[in-house]
């Protein structure tokens, strides 16, 4: 097996999860997720030949995806305030009252990190994937100080939308 088929299958096999809630944070319907996430994969294919080992493939990958998601971004129309989906979330060992609850929990924390400015949001997706301060400054570009302070203040963000506040 060729070394780029070699990389894309562990990037497959040791970051999709981790990919897909990525892109779920960038996007509102499982549709789009899933455009998203072929976007991904095929953009990590075609660059993966560029691939120099300088960096850890975890973090290539997460750089990849960012930039797909960016471009997604860009790319998109303004949401309308009204147009809000319902998230799915497939649990099946909870009762009914516990999966609504939880639907609801896990459907308010996509929101507001949706909310969140993309800079703050790009930080804090990449922190809760397991990336540390120096793999996200390599895949965003800035300083390890800036990963701190756009963390805190996601988290003074979530806070607030989490409460009912709004700023």
């Amino acid at each position: 097996m060729e070394l780029r088929d070699q990389l894309f299958q562990q990037a497959i096999a040791e970051h999709t999860q981790g990919v897909s809630r990525v892109a779920r944070s960038y996007v509102r319907s499982t549709a789009e997720q899933e455009d998203l996430l072929l976007e991904i994969w095929l953009g990590l294919w075609r660059a993966l030949p560029a691939f120099l080992g300088d960096a850890s493939l975890k973090t290539f990958v997460y750089r990849i995806a960012h930039n797909r998601c960016v471009t997604e971004i860009a790319r998109r129309k303004p949401q309308h305030a009204g147009e809000e989906e319902l998230m799915e979330v497939v649990d099946s060992h909870p009762g009914p009252d516990e999966c609504l609850a939880a639907e609801r929990k896990s459907e308010s924390l996509v929101n507001a990190v949706q909310r969140l400015p993309l800079g703050l949001r790009q930080t804090l997706t990449l922190r809760l994937e397991g990336l540390s301060y120096a793999e996200i400054s390599e895949v965003l570009g800035i300083s390890e100080s800036n990963i701190a302070v756009r963390l805190n203040r996601a988290k003074e963000r979530l806070n607030i939308y989490l409460s009912g506040g709004e700023k």
